[in-house]
């Protein structure tokens, strides 16, 4: 039985009148690459962003380890270090080269010394590719290169879950595969993941579950075979259809 890492229970978030998720339930076990679907508008980045609590929710729990880092008074930032986030723009820090954009966050964060953060960003930059480029700004380098480094920082704080928040949509059609093969390396090594994203074939065939959302909810989950396979729900098999006639 995997180790249960995150419960996300009745979850609903607001902005003013506008209710953006309703009721939102779903758990995410050691080794999970659980992909959210779904079209655009459909909830599915507001729901990473209050995973990760960039967006307080207006209801529910999200339990970590069981404890609900929703909560008042929960301090965000040791709960951030353990869930890594990797945004659709990079968020990388343009004045420093791709090697401090992987150290900074281990030294102010995790304490580490500056020699250790190196070895460690190093580690993951060989990983993704990137280590020839330890001294390019993210200006000097390509769209889905800027996306390795970003990987490769999440990975160097040693997170727990990695959220990925449609992490190659702003990627040029020839630089998606790139990343997408580093997302496939993580998960056959174990990582648990939690992926927002329209790359359906991604989430057919690298998944563990998928979860589909329509207009705030969770419209039908499960493991990609029956989702993708043999869809209960007219809502999911309209928005598949255009993937599946492919």
């Amino acid at each position: 039985m995997s180790e249960l890492i995150l419960q996300i229970q009745h979850l609903s978030k607001s902005f003013g009148s506008h209710e953006v998720l309703r009721d939102i339930d779903f758990t995410v076990n050691a080794g999970d690459v659980t992909s959210i679907i779904g079209a655009s508008g459909s909830g599915k980045s507001t729901l990473l962003r209050c995973v990760n609590l960039l967006e307080t929710p207006t209801a529910g729990e999200i339990l970590f380890h069981g404890e609900n880092v929703a909560a008042r008074g929960f301090k965000a930032s040791d709960y951030r270090s353990k869930v890594g986030m990797v945004f659709q723009s990079f968020n990388l820090f343009n004045n420093l080269t791709v090697l401090e954009n992987c150290v900074v966050g281990q030294v102010k964060v995790l304490k580490k010394s500056k020699a250790d953060a190196r070895a460690n960003a190093m580690q993951y930059l060989e990983r993704v590719g990137m280590a020839p480029y330890i001294n390019a700004k993210p200006r000097q380098i390509s769209g889905g290169q800027k996306q390795r480094v970003a990987i490769a920082r999440a990975l160097a704080m040693d997170p727990e879950v990695l959220l990925f928040d449609e992490p190659t949509s702003a990627l040029d059609p020839e630089m998606v595969g790139e990343v997408l093969e580093v997302m496939r390396g993580l998960a056959s090594d174990g990582m648990t993941m939690l992926v927002v994203t329209h790359e359906m074939a991604f989430a057919r065939d690298v998944s563990t579950q998928v979860v589909y959302m329509n207009q705030g909810v969770i419209c039908e989950e499960g493991v990609p075979a029956e989702v993708f396979g043999n869809p209960q729900k007219d809502e999911t098999k309209a928005f598949l259809s255009r993937f599946l006639a492919n």
